[in-house]
């Protein structure tokens, strides 16, 4: 998020917790991140609700509207409790690897406190809404499936096991920041980390009952519209919001954000049209998410032509990737959020060690850095993150596996997480 090239160091460092050399508060700024802040937030209650609760059967759409909900709540509390003060805060000796304890439960905050120009509270709560999304995209990959307590306690363990270091090496100053790797709001730190747990999520709790043979689709495709919706809008606080500023490097963030999501979706439309005779609603806005993915990574660093490239090379290797997943593979990954969001997420950081260059339109690389050298350092930061997730997780999945469970019996899954585990139905049987 910081590190966009030599000449802009001094500016990233004003930009980190643990740095407040702003004299004064900066209205605008402020005003730009608390409305980012909230449409953040907007993204995963009602956005991504609303998008995965649409896409599962009726028989769980309240399932998945109450996970995503409890896990705002429980991130919210974690991020207070130290989750915010172990990426951000001075770790000292330790800062390359783990933050510090200074922040936790922000003991010395104050309207006053600020990080660069803005005030600390609104930049904890901006961070915050990224920690909420990621557990929250992971949802997709064990829908209609897992345990609520499962859930909860894997969503937890999982922010501060494998969230956190990586948050912090990224954009907490630690040793993938000083090797310059570029992910300026969450190619890496989000998408790439969601989808390799997803991933496993999928692997180890297993198919659903029925998978492949019988048929899954979504229950609401106007519910899943109207999510998809959301996301597009409330990505541009994800994106341009990520600049923390009310500037042009806001504005262009926007720009290519909004040209990625629109190349991703007509791709994908196209390869479904020319493949199976017809384009299919469910496609548009699944390519939209995947140039929304894809060019998260390099929304701060490349200008329009790299964003059209990114978006368009989105639809084609996120289609490729989910065709892949589900029938080659037969990878019961529910939602598709390793295919679209982890591939998307490690071709679009990738992409950027490109197209951050000035001579394909970008903002510019580091000073006397090849383009070959940054892609290097984008595959060795997407290599650790895999490595890191997919080992993490699949530990929290086994011990809690062991310990209460993860999944429902085969009679509650096929009577419907709505009922079992929470006694309520999405819909009155008319």
């Amino acid at each position: 998020m910081y590190y966009k090239n030599n000449k802009m160091l001094a500016l990233s460092l004003l930009l980190l917790p643990q740095v407040s050399f702003a004299a004064e508060l900066n209205q605008a700024n402020t005003a730009w991140v608390l409305t980012s802040t909230a449409l953040v937030l907007f993204m995963t209650i009602p956005g991504l609700s609303l998008f995965y609760g649409g896409l599962v059967r009726s028989k769980n759409v309240l399932s998945v509207l109450m996970q995503c909900f409890a896990i705002t709540c429980l991130v919210s509390i974690l991020w207070l409790a130290g989750v915010y003060s172990f990426i951000f805060a001075d770790g000292g000796s330790l800062q390359k690897f783990i933050g510090g304890a200074s922040k936790v439960f922000l003991p010395d905050i104050s309207t006053g406190a600020l990080i660069g120009d803005i005030p600390e509270s609104v930049y904890f709560m901006f961070q915050m809404t990224f920690a909420i999304i990621t557990p929250a995209l992971i949802v997709g990959a064990f829908a209609e499936r897992m345990k609520f307590s499962a859930m909860l306690w894997f969503s937890g363990l999982w922010l501060c096991i494998v969230y956190m270091p990586i948050c912090h090496w990224i954009w907490g100053g630690g040793w993938l920041a000083n090797l310059g790797a570029m992910d300026f709001a969450g190619g890496i730190v989000i998408h790439v980390n969601a989808g390799v747990a997803a991933l496993v999520c999928a692997l180890v709790i297993g198919k659903r009952k029925g998978f492949p043979t019988t048929a899954m689709p979504p229950h609401n495709m106007t519910m899943v519209v109207t999510g998809a919706g959301m996301l597009w809008v409330g990505w541009y606080g994800f994106n341009a919001g990520s600049a923390l500023t009310s500037d042009g490097r806001a504005g262009m963030a926007m720009l290519v954000t909004h040209i990625g999501a629109a190349a991703g979706s007509l791709t994908w439309m196209c390869i479904e049209w020319k493949r199976y005779g017809k384009p299919s609603v469910l496609g548009i806005v699944t390519g939209m998410v995947a140039g929304l993915g894809t060019i998260t990574p390099a929304s701060g660093f490349v200008g329009p032509i790299g964003a059209l490239v990114i978006g368009i090379t989105a639809g084609v290797v996120c289609f490729t990737a989910t065709q892949y997943v589900k029938r080659t593979l037969k990878i019961d990954d529910s939602l598709d959020v390793f295919p679209v969001h982890g591939i998307g997420g490690i071709t679009g950081s990738l992409l950027t060690g490109v197209f951050a260059a000035s001579s394909f339109g970008g903002l510019g690389l580091p000073e006397g850095t090849s383009i070959m050298h940054q892609v290097s350092v984008q595959a060795l930061a997407i290599g650790v993150t895999i490595i890191w997730s997919a080992l993490f997780s699949y530990l929290i999945l086994k011990v809690l596996d062991n310990l209460i469970g993860l999944r429902v019996t085969p009679d509650e899954e096929v009577q419907g997480l709505d009922t079992v585990l929470h006694e309520e139905t999405g819909y009155l049987d008319l």
